[in-house]
């Protein structure tokens, strides 16, 4: 009898741990969208708009970002006299990317459009996760620091690290590609300021590629709920081929 009561609590036991940790994943999310102002301050941010500065092997680069939330993403880089464009919507993804040696507007590639597709929401991918189909879980810890696993409907992942004292997300880690080979990329955050509705953003963000490429951007420029026009974010036409000259 002793036994079969032994036993009846461990298994009590084991049952309270799983079901804390599902509670302690969404405790801290919870913390941190506090954190990050609450879901009040959140919910006024329609539209926004960043004028940057991004530094890449010691040159510093203008570049702009505008989001209006659930309708488009898209950041725009200057970079030795070309525009480097990125730009995502709640239907799909093209790019610009001269450096890949077409200056043309080309479709994002599925699985590219699919980890970058949460982009589009100004609260980001943590906020109101569950009615973006998204899942989290705890992922054990970095130091002292929390670790949270979000899973999207697409079944990206993303691990984010959230300081125990703040309740900000210091970093997040992701898959990507870089000349056709896997990547982990790494966007480190920092420097959070808040914004005029409350909402804290971080104004600085170091991103490495596999320690293969690294850029820093630093936020210059803060502007919510300006007027948008959605056309921004459809994908332009190629360019037409030059006519030949007349002989």
């Amino acid at each position: 009898m002793k036994n079969l009561i032994y036993g009846f609590m461990a298994a009590t036991a084991l049952a309270g741990a799983v079901s804390l940790s599902a509670q302690t994943a969404d405790e801290i999310v919870g913390k941190y969208i506090a954190a990050i102002g609450g879901k009040d301050a959140i919910s006024q941010v329609k539209s926004m708009y960043m004028e940057n500065s991004v530094q890449v092997m010691g040159n510093d680069n203008p570049g702009t970002t505008t989001i209006v939330d659930g309708v488009g993403y898209k950041s725009e880089t200057e970079f030795n006299g070309q525009k480097i464009i990125q730009c995502v919507t709640d239907k799909g993804g093209w790019m610009v990317n001269p450096m890949a040696g077409s200056a043309d507007p080309a479709p994002m590639p599925d699985d590219q459009y699919k980890s970058r597709k949460g982009d589009i929401y100004v609260g980001g991918q943590l906020y109101d996760y569950a009615a973006k189909g998204s899942k989290i879980e705890s992922f054990g810890k970095d130091g002292d620091a929390y670790k949270i696993k979000l899973t999207t409907k697409d079944n990206v992942e993303s691990i984010y690290v959230i300081d125990p004292k703040t309740f900000l997300v210091t970093s997040v880690l992701t898959k990507g590609d870089m000349q056709g080979q896997p990547v982990d990329i790494t966007t480190r955050l920092s420097d959070y300021r808040k914004t005029d509705v409350g909402y804290m953003l971080p104004y600085a963000m170091d991103i490495d590629l596999g320690g293969q490429f690294s850029l820093t951007i630093a936020v210059k420029k803060v502007e919510l709920n300006k007027t948008i026009d959605p056309a921004i974010f459809e994908m332009p036409k190629p360019a037409a081929a030059a006519v030949p000259a007349a002989r």
